[in-house]
C-alpha cells in the first residue's frame, strides 16, 4: 500500500488478538488513524486498551459488523483506506451450543463488511486493502504427521471452523469477482496476555490459582500449534504492509504440544510461582468427556511467511508461557472484571458522554 497517512478500521479490536494488533498499530504508526470497531460482547474488553485509549490517533466505535446501516455510517464518517478484520465468534464449545450466532457474525458479518467496503471504495482500489484474519481450524484435522500449508484443502469439522471457512471463501470471492484487494491469513492457537479465561491456557491458570478442577477433554492427547499473541500481531503488521494482494499466509509457532503436556507444564510453573509443593497443582487435573468433533491435531507450516516476508516467532514456548503466567498473576483485577461483567461499567464511564 502506497498511502502514508491511512485511516484503518480494525474490527474486533477490543478482543484478545485484536487488542494486541490495535496497540501495535497505534504506537508504531502514529501517522495512521486507527478506528477500533467492536460490539463489546463478553470477550471484548476496553480495559485491554487503557494504555492507548487517549492516543491522538486512536478512536473507538461501538458497532456490530452485522449492522449494515451502522457500518455504512462509519465508512462515510472516516473514509477508511483499509480494514483489518478480526471480529469473530471464536470459541468452538460455544459454537456447538449456539451455531447460528457464529453464522451471523462470522459469515454474514464478514460479507456485510466486504459489500460495504467494495461499495465505499467504488472500484477505486488504489491504496485500499481488506485484510481478513482467520484460523487454521478451517483445514480440519491432521494425523500424526504432516502440516497445513496454504494449499491444504478446507475441511472444517465444527460450526466455528465452518463459519470461518465460509468467511474465508467470501473474502476470496470478493477478490476474484469484484477485484477487491484482499489478503488472508490463517493462524494457529494464540496465547498470551488479555486472553478471556474460557480458553485452555488462561482457564488453567485461573483454575490453578483458585484450586479449582482442571478440566481436560478426553485423555488430553489433542495436539495444537501454539503462537505467542505478540508474534501474531507482528505477523499481521508485516503481512498488512508487505504481503501480496490476493494471497493467503499461514501463521504458526512451529510449536506443537499435546493439551495434557501443556497442563502439566502450567502446573509446574504455577507451583513454583505460588510456592506450592511440586506436583500439588497437577492433582487438580480432571479428565472430562471429549467434546463432539474434537480435531486430533493441527500443525501450521509457516514457511511461506518466513521466506517471503522474513517473519518468525520471537521466543520459545516455555518462555512465552511463563510470561503469560506472570501477566495473569499480576492482573487478577482484570480477570475478575472480565468474568464479572464490571468492564461494561468501565465502558459506560469512559464513553457514555462522548
Amino acid at each position: 500500500m502506497a498511502k502514508d497517512n491511512r485511516t484503518i478500521m480494525i474490527t474486533g479490536g477490543a478482543g484478545f488478538i485484536g487488542s494486541h494488533v490495535v496497540r501495535l498499530f497505534v504506537t508504531k504508526y502514529p501517522h495512521y488513524r486507527i478506528v477500533n470497531v467492536d460490539a463489546l460482547t463478553y470477550a471484548g474488553n476496553l480495559a485491554n486498551l487503557k494504555d492507548v485509549q487517549s492516543a491522538p490517533n486512536y478512536t473507538f466505535e461501538k458497532a456490530d459488523i452485522t449492522d449494515e446501516t451502522r457500518i455504512k455510517e462509519l465508512f462515510v464518517q472516516y473514509q477508511f483506506d483499509a480494514v483489518i478484520h478480526l471480529a469473530a465468534e471464536s470459541h468452538v464449545d460455544r459454537s456447538i451450543m449456539d451455531p447460528l450466532a457464529f453464522v451471523r457474525t462470522n459469515v454474514l458479518g464478514t460479507a456485510n463488511l466486504l459489500h460495504i467496503a467494495g461499495a465505499a471504495w467504488k472500484n477505486d482500489y488504489a491504496g485500499k486493502l481488506f485484510y481478513h484474519v482467520s484460523t487454521d481450524e478451517v483445514y480440519g484435522s491432521l494425523g500424526a504427521e504432516g502440516f497445513f500449508t496454504e494449499e491444504t484443502p478446507y475441511d472444517p469439522r465444527s460450526p466455528y471452523s465452518a463459519s470461518k471457512a465460509s468467511s474465508d471463501h467470501f473474502v476470496m470471492a470478493w477478490h476474484h469477482t469484484y477485484g477487491l484487494p484482499v489478503i488472508l491469513s490463517n493462524c494457529s492457537n494464540n496465547y498470551g496476555s488479555n486472553h478471556f479465561p474460557e480458553k485452555l491456557i488462561p482457564l488453567m491458570i485461573n483454575n490453578i490459582l483458585n484450586n479449582k478442577p482442571l478440566p481436560v477433554y478426553g485423555k488430553g492427547e489433542n495436539v495444537r500449534d501454539w503462537l505467542f499473541v505478540d508474534d501474531h500481531a507482528r505477523a499481521i503488521d508485516i503481512i498488512f504492509h508487505s504481503g501480496r494482494v490476493g494471497e493467503k499466509y499461514n501463521i504458526g509457532g512451529f510449536n506443537e504440544w499435546k493439551n495434557i503436556d501443556i497442563v502439566h507444564l502450567l502446573c509446574s510453573i504455577m507451583d513454583k510461582k505460588l510456592g506450592r509443593t511440586p506436583g500439588e497443582s497437577a492433582k487438580l487435573i480432571t479428565f472430562v468427556k471429549d467434546r463432539p468433533g474434537h480435531d486430533l491435531r493441527y500443525a501450521i507450516d509457516a514457511t511461506k511467511l518466513n521466506k517471503e516476508l522474513g517473519w518468525k516467532p520471537s521466543l520459545q514456548f516455555a518462555e512465552g508461557l511463563e510470561k503469560t503466567v506472570d501477566w495473569y498473576l499480576a492482573h487478577q483485577d482484570w480477570v475478575k472484571e472480565v468474568t464479572s461483567g464490571d468492564y461494561q461499567k468501565y465502558y459506560t464511564e469512559q464513553y457514555s458522554k462522548r
